[in-house]
């Protein structure tokens, strides 16, 4: 049982921090904000509650730890073997795992207002620390009282590092030990970011969960020896982020594992980051276009050595299938742009794969998106509508993106009240069938999001990590 309420009470990493959170008390913090305490809902007097209920009653098993860090309370309250379902509570929210979580790039959703997010039961929102340094400026973010003050977003939120841009902007100058500098093709503009620059843009944005500045490179570039280097430099970068991190009582450091697709290296990455004893972890580094083979195998390997009492995120992960899998394989967080993109290409998720409705199929088509979904989409519009305006009006590109992040979170509520009731074995295999029908009903139009194998299997690298995951898709 040595898992139990594992003390993070020392400030982030184990070692000093501030003064923050270093007696584990979050006491001095409640009622000295003004409305603190006023409405039972203010972000210090969640953490400090979850606090006590974890010191004041054990967990009922081994199997389900927590753990207690300045401004994060873990619970795990069931599981089903690998599949976990636990309450995250940050300053700002108790969050619900497994989660999916929308990514607004500028703090807010492309297309979708505070409401919408609310209205869809979202949990918490991704902002993007480069893009928002960018524009409207960390400095400003601050002045105006946080990001969530900014955006008017009460939930919780988790700030990326700005570390993915040396992917996805590569116009790359340069990775040194020091610093990562890439040039922006928009503005020409050059950035310099070091670990100590991120964690102070991050603390200026106030998210309750911000990531550390990690050496990003692209999981298809095939360079073993670039690999190395920036498995190493991850743990060094992670390690001055801890030092330079100033808020720890309400912002949580998250650690990220690399190693490309190289399962040594994972397994080396979780060896230099577990000792660090960080309130949470990330497995980054995938979905960026590598087999499925490699990337299940790579999710699995980092798993199984990170710790039982801490969340674990998998960055950029939202196909419903790739959820439903790290799901399987012990993950409980994941993010992605894919839900409202694919909603502005006029392409709508439903439960046997994707509606592409710009299709002449759905020109008479009176019935909603998806039927029995509570989305406000579903409520009032049919497909026949959303076909006549996708692509062509800009409210389509709205209404199609409050079903698609509602379907996420249905998804995610799914799959939550199956491992609460230890369903989740069936609950899979259930939703394989539906993604990977033997043959499609005739009135169904969707498509699926991977090529099913010939005999409508579902595809060898979902049958073979469900295997690893003690999960059997009857065939």
């Amino acid at each position: 049982s040595h898992h139990h309420h594992l003390r993070d009470d020392e400030g982030e990493g184990g070692g000093g921090g501030d003064d923050d959170g270093k007696n584990g008390s979050l006491a001095g913090l409640v009622g000295s904000g003004g409305l603190v305490g006023l409405h039972g809902s203010s972000g210090s007097s969640l953490v400090s509650s979850a606090r006590a209920r974890v010191l004041s009653s054990p967990p009922l098993s081994t199997l389900l730890a927590s753990s207690i860090s300045p401004a994060l309370v873990f619970e795990l309250s069931s599981r089903e073997k690998r599949a976990r379902r636990a309450t995250m509570t940050t300053h700002h929210f108790a969050c619900q795992l497994p989660m999916f979580m929308p990514v607004g790039t500028q703090g807010s959703v492309k297309g979708l207002t505070a409401l919408d997010l609310e209205n869809a039961r979202v949990q918490l929102i991704l902002g993007n620390t480069y893009h928002l340094e960018q524009r409207p400026g960390s400095a400003l973010i601050e002045t105006m009282g946080g990001l969530h003050n900014f955006v008017s977003w009460k939930r919780a939120m988790l700030t990326d590092s700005g570390g993915f841009q040396m992917v996805s902007l590569s116009d790359l100058l340069e990775v040194s030990e020091h610093a990562v500098t890439f040039q922006d093709p928009a503005t020409g503009n050059t950035t310099t970011l070091t670990p100590e620059h991120c964690m102070q843009v991050q603390n200026r944005i106030g998210a309750d969960i911000m990531m550390a500045l990690d050496d990003v490179v692209s999981s298809t570039a095939n360079d073993p020896k670039r690999y190395e280097e920036a498995t190493y430099r991850t743990t060094r970068w992670l390690k001055r982020c801890i030092a330079a991190h100033k808020r720890t009582d309400r912002q949580s450091l998250f650690g990220i594992v690399q190693g490309g697709l190289d399962l040594a290296l994972r397994r080396k990455s979780c060896e230099e980051l577990v000792p660090l004893n960080l309130p949470g972890y990330a497995v980054g580094g995938l979905s960026g276009g590598e087999d499925k083979a490699n990337f299940w195998r790579c999710v699995d390997a980092s798993l199984e050595l990170l710790p039982e009492n801490k969340p674990r995120y998998v960055m950029g992960v939202g196909y419903p299938v790739d959820i439903v899998v790290c799901v399987a394989l012990g993950a409980d967080m994941f993010d992605c742009v894919y839900p409202t993109r694919t909603a502005r290409f006029g392409t709508a998720m439903v439960s046997s794969g994707l509606l592409k409705l710009r299709s002449r199929s759905f020109a008479n088509d009176m019935r909603p998106i998806e039927a029995g979904c509570d989305c406000a989409t579903c409520k009032r519009y049919t497909r026949a509508y959303l076909h006549t305006i996708v692509t062509r009006e800009p409210v389509a590109s709205s209404l199609v993106s409050v079903h698609n992040v509602r379907y996420m979170m249905r998804l995610m509520e799914q799959i939550r009240e199956a491992i609460e009731n230890n369903r989740f074995e069936a609950f899979v295999q259930q939703f394989m069938r539906k993604q990977f029908p033997r043959v499609r009903a005739n009135d169904d139009y969707a498509v699926p999001y991977e090529k099913m194998e010939e005999d409508g299997h579902a595809p060898v690298w979902v049958r073979e990590a469900l295997a690893k995951a003690g999960i059997a898709l009857k065939s």
